[in-house]
């Protein structure tokens, strides 16, 4: 039987689909809320915007970060584990939707909910954001509307309890983050599990470059964060080598290079992935920067290029069987 409750809140109305067990939830900052949710217009069709079961995962917010409603606190405060609820809010609490959406949809895509934000500010963000990406939500950002949010709620979970992702993350917990993740990956590349490894680096660096986006570029904040990334990009580098990755080794490596030309190490993993595309004129090029900028790699460079030359010439010979192999095919046609 359904319940209609009037939460003590202007503005919002709940009503209980299926009752839920166990205590109301004791939120506090760091808290993650597990759940599924669905948003609906307040029109007779009851459009959908948003359902987080379309993704297949359920929603996480953690109480006091970005990406959510102040209001959707209150909400699942209401509700208890296994409890599915009906809450209509109005307009006043709803106003900040399309960009909250804006951010969970881009988590749920795999980007960086961050990416481009210029104001850690909410309303700041509504003002430098002329569209959202989004049809729908440019919509509901010029005309804010009441919507109904359906909500499944599954567990809360103490700040402690759980491991945090990297976008919801303080400046403080970022930077402590990066080496654990990085020792985390090291063990991993001992164990050959070279693509669990690779995750590792990938996550620390997006800890340290969304750190590096609040720094001027070059100044030293900036460069103590980069001294901190080249490091990673380049294990990342080898895992993904170690992985037959050969094109993104290229596009990581010649990144880095842009911006530090005389990172030896870079220069070789960029060799390993040329001579592995066939490459040879870029292989060759790369490992004798090797050898100029760091003559201890000399003999490490000097075994490649051998390597190299062995592997051309056996190309050079199998095309040339093909090519003939052909010819006489076509000859006797």
């Amino acid at each position: 039987m359904e319940e209609t409750y009037l939460l003590n809140v202007e503005g919002v109305k709940k009503k209980i689909l299926h009752g839920g067990q166990g205590e109301l939830p004791k939120l506090q900052d760091g808290s993650k809320i597990t759940f599924h949710f669905q948003t609906l217009k307040d029109d007779f069709e009851r459009t959908v915007i948003d359902d987080s079961r379309e993704a297949g995962i359920p929603m996480e917010i953690i109480v006091g970060k970005m990406f959510k409603l102040e209001i959707w606190e209150t909400l699942l405060s209401s509700m208890r584990a296994g409890e599915v609820a009906e809450f209509w809010c109005d307009a006043i609490h709803t106003g900040m939707y399309a960009l909250v959406s804006r951010g969970m949809r881009r988590i749920a895509e795999g980007r960086d909910p961050l990416e481009g934000q210029k104001h850690r500010c909410g309303m700041g963000n509504m003002f430098d954001y002329h569209s959202t990406g989004y049809d729908d939500l440019d919509e509901l950002q010029r005309t804010p509307q009441p919507l109904i949010f359906i909500m499944e709620l599954f567990r809360v979970e103490e700040p402690s309890a759980y491991k945090r992702d990297t976008w919801a993350m303080s400046k403080e917990e970022k930077l402590a983050a990066v080496p654990v993740l990085h020792s985390e990956g090291n063990r991993l590349v001992l164990r050959k599990e070279f693509g669990q490894a690779a995750a590792k680096y990938q996550e620390a660096v997006i800890c340290l470059r969304n750190l590096q986006a609040k720094e001027k570029p070059w100044e030293d904040g900036w460069l103590k964060l980069e001294s901190l990334v080249t490091p990673l990009v380049l294990n990342y580098c080898q895992c993904q080598l170690e992985l037959g990755e050969y094109y993104e080794v290229l596009e990581h490596t010649t990144e880095l290079l842009q911006k530090h030309n005389d990172n030896a190490k870079a220069y070789f993993k960029r060799a390993k992935a040329h001579a592995a595309v066939w490459n040879e004129r870029e292989a060759r090029e790369d490992f004798l920067r090797v050898a100029h900028l760091d003559p201890s790699m000399a003999a490490a460079v000097k075994k490649e290029l051998k390597q190299l030359g062995e592997r051309m010439r056996k190309k050079h010979v199998e095309d040339q069987k093909r090519y003939q192999g052909l010819f006489h095919s076509q000859g006797r046609g």
